[in-house]
């Protein structure tokens, strides 16, 4: 793709464009506002005292010693949270399980109660003067435990005799969901002429924005209200979460800002028990509270991502077309339902595992369980990611077992008319895999592997190719539909365009950026539909106090929803402009047309261009009083009648030292189909970045939980290993585009698709490398030399 940027000023710079991001400027040169740089008059710090145990009885408190630190203004536990009747954070998607009864959603308490149920589970809060006063005390709270035993993998929670992470589910179940037809999958599985089963861990992740999280709370006694600073995706459900399901506050007495936000990957949509403890504590304290998290914190608190143990099979018949598909997963929740946690491995997993292909029949069992471990939610694709790799790991083996060439047993099954109705509940409206896939085959240079492969071999190394032709389902969608499905909360989006006197545009979108670049493309989109320049365009987000509402930014639903919301307001402007350009030019309205910022009569030279009309609406001396307000700002909702379903396929291209085990990825091209594309430069930086998060949890990410103690292994960048610049290849990129077809703008979301097409390609070409059906993820240099000594003693040398 590579795009030439192009600057902000120039004359071309609509929809299709280029442009370069509006607000690298104050980010660059550290003008940018945080959480964290937020400072309120009066201001106080919090620190959380956490868990030290998996699980274990709070037999009381000793908080003497640490409110005799000078500065300490208030301490809170669990006994507070509990006198005031404060209730637990809720859960915004119900899961209504196989035999018809609903999910177990057991109380999660903001301050523990009672008892503590995984490493890092807040116990006690203290608030001080200053941050060091807070941390002294911190580490003065003395706490009286009775440790239990805990269990933190799926498969040991469901063993008999395991451990109750909560008494309202003894077994540990919270759920077994199913979706598909299993009488037809069996009909299928019965004729196949081959099958193929793999079982495996889609492995748990641990979020890791730059920004850690943050939260500063102040209480006003002047007019009873709050103002919540946080960085959070999506403000709007976090106030009406915490106002009406928790805390009991009017809403309208609570203001959340979300201020710049330094990435959030899924990490920030949730409502955490830290900035409602602040909300709650200012109150009682009346003077703003300030927390940050330290990464460590962040490591233990911030809701984790995956973390599925999956038995997958897939039918075929004697020329490779597919007939049955049939899914078990053990998802792990948990300690405790976090905001969307129940929907990730069931409406967003299960939904997705069609694929690309026209497979007749696909059943799927989910199971969801409690463990004594961090909450699980929405990580980058959320479910999505899970569900390609169930797909694309199945599709890949089956190749090999059949000896089809595996872009060839892609190209048998995929899905060639649309609309297509899918066995698992979804209907993709469009899409043309061939063509993502060819182009795809074209960058890679596929067809000159093997002489790559060979020269390797002569080098001693070890040379492999993988593919992962993935589907998303983006901008969840009907309302009506989701709320059929569980789904606690509307899914629509709000935007609201207000023009004023001399032209210039402020937009207002219920959307939120974390970095992906919304003051750009929303300004290239509403510069492109008025003809005016996108430096003339301003764009407000993350402020309830100031956005009429809305659902934030998850799913890559910004343009697809939040964008068509604004295109709707947009319309409305344009129209009501047409009406007053008529009145001003005496003409009829339907004669009126809009092009490049002008209205013109048509077939005349007789224009005006869009600023006069915007000025007249405001000095209203030549206006049709008696049909029109004056004024010029229109708000619009949008609902989509669908999600949009982009699609892709990537090639990973690997080479292996069989001495060392260490993995090299030569090359990796993606080719996604994004529909129309708003700011090609973004979406290329998008992928780029989806992509090094997939070969993260491929290479080198893995979070683990010791099973015997439930401590956290992995708590540092010590243990955890993020992917750095010199762990990825210069990825090759490039779009092919079917325009959704239910949204104006034609736009089907981008920004998670690297991160879900890359994690199953990349294991495709190391297996294929080493010549192995299966390995676990992260492919380590320790686990792919273990594979190969395995494989050596087994049969013949790799390569051969």
């Amino acid at each position: 793709m590579s795009a030439v940027p192009v600057d902000t000023r120039d004359a071309s710079a609509g929809i299709g464009a280029s442009v370069r991001r509006k607000e690298d400027y104050r980010f660059l040169t550290g003008a940018g506002q945080y959480t964290d740089d937020v400072q309120l008059a009066g201001q106080t710090y919090a620190v959380f005292v956490r868990s030290p145990h998996a699980h274990a009885r709070i037999g009381g408190y000793r908080l003497d010693a640490a409110r005799a630190v000078p500065g300490v203004v208030g301490i809170f536990t669990g006994d507070d949270i509990k006198a005031a009747g404060i209730g637990g954070l809720p859960c915004g998607w119900l899961i209504t399980g196989a035999d018809g009864q609903p999910m177990k959603e057991p109380p999660h308490p903001i301050l523990a109660i009672d008892t503590v149920r995984y490493v890092g589970d807040h116990v006690a809060m203290v608030v001080a003067e200053t941050l060091s006063a807070a941390r002294e005390a911190a580490e003065r709270v003395e706490v009286d435990y009775t440790p239990l035993d805990a269990v933190v993998s799926p498969e040991q929670a469901v063993a008999a005799g395991a451990p109750s992470v909560h008494d309202i589910a003894p077994d540990n179940r919270c759920y077994v969901w199913t979706l598909g037809d299993r009488a037809a999958t069996d009909a299928g599985f019965a004729k196949a002429a081959h099958v193929t089963t793999l079982t495996f861990v889609n492995n748990r992740l641990i979020p890791n924005a730059i920004e850690p999280r943050a939260a500063v709370a102040a209480y006003s006694r002047a007019d009873e209200s709050y103002t919540l600073y946080v960085a959070n995706q999506n403000p709007h459900v976090e106030r009406l979460l915490m106002a009406a399901f928790v805390l009991g506050i009017p809403e309208h007495k609570l203001r959340v800002i979300a201020p710049d936000v330094g990435g959030g990957f899924g990490s920030k949509i949730f409502l955490y028990a830290e900035e409602t403890a602040l909300v709650w504590a200012s109150k009682q304290l009346n003077r703003p509270i300030k927390w940050t998290a330290e990464r460590a914190e962040a490591f233990l608190s911030d809701a984790h991502g995956r973390d599925h143990a999956t038995t997958a099979e897939l039918a075929l018949d004697a020329d490779g077309k597919f007939l049955a598909m049939r899914v078990h997963t053990k998802a792990n929740l948990g300690a405790y339902l976090s905001t969307f946690s129940s929907c990730v491995p069931t409406i967003l997993y299960a939904t997705l595992l069609a694929g690309q292909y026209a497979t007749p029949a696909i059943f799927c069992e989910v199971t969801g369980v409690f463990t004594h471990t961090s909450p699980v939610d929405a990580y980058r694709g959320a479910g999505r990611p899970e569900a390609t790799y169930v797909v694309e790991r199945l599709v890949e083996t089956a190749a090999r077992e059949t000896g089809i060439d595996p872009a060839e047993l892609r190209r048998r099954n995929f899905i060639k008319t649309f609309p297509y109705q899918t066995p698992v509940a979804l209907c993709y409206d469009t899409g043309d895999y061939t063509a993502s896939l060819d182009r795809a085959l074209q960058l890679a240079d596929v067809a000159g592997f093997p002489a790559r492969r060979e020269a390797a071999k002569q080098r001693g190394m070890l040379r492999g190719l993988g593919f992962s032709c993935y589907i998303e389902a983006c901008g969840l969608a009907p309302s009506n539909i989701a709320g059929q499905l569980g789904a606690r909360a509307g899914l629509f989006e709000a935007g609201e365009v207000r023009v004023h006197p001399t032209g210039k545009v402020t937009v207002f979108t219920g959307s939120h950026s974390h970095g992906q670049g919304h003051e750009t493309t929303f300004s290239q989109i509403v510069a492109d539909r008025l003809g005016i320049g996108i430096d003339d365009v301003d764009v407000v987000h993350g402020d309830t106090g100031r956005v009429p509402f809305g659902m934030g930014t998850y799913g890559s639903r910004s343009l697809a929803v939040g964008g068509t919301a604004l295109m709707k307001a947009l319309d409305k402007v344009v129209a009501k402009s047409r009406k007053i350009a008529a009145h001003m030019l005496e003409a009829a309205e339907d004669d009126i047309e809009f092009d490049a910022g002008k209205f013109t009569v048509a077939g005349t030279d007789r224009s005006l261009p869009f600023a006069q009309i915007a000025l007249s609406a405001y000095v209203p001396h030549n206006y049709p009083l008696e049909t029109l307000e004056p004024g010029l700002d229109e708000t619009a909702f949008y609902d989509p009648t669908n999600f949009t379903f982009p699609a892709g396929s990537h090639i990973c291209e690997v080479e292996v030292d069989p001495q060392t085990g260490q993995t090299e990825i030569v090359a990796m091209t993606a080719v996604d189909d994004f529909g129309n594309i708003v700011n090609p430069m973004i979406v290329e930086g998008q992928v780029h970045g989806g992509l090094a998060q997939g070969i993260g949890q491929a290479l080198l990410e893995g979070c683990v939980y010791d099973p015997e103690s439930g401590q956290l292994v992995t708590g540092s960048y010590m243990d955890y290993a993020m992917p750095r610049a010199d762990d990825l290849p210069d990825f090759q990129v490039a779009t092919t585009c079917t325009p959704c077809t239910h949204n104006p703008l034609g736009v089907k979301g981008c920004g998670e698709a690297g991160a879900i097409g890359s994690p199953a390609a990349v294991i495709n070409a190391i297996t294929d490398a080493i010549g192995v059906l299966h390995l676990e993820m992260p492919a380590t240099a320790e686990r792919v030399w273990q594979a190969l000594q395995q494989r050596q003693q087994t049969s013949a040398p790799a390569g051969a």
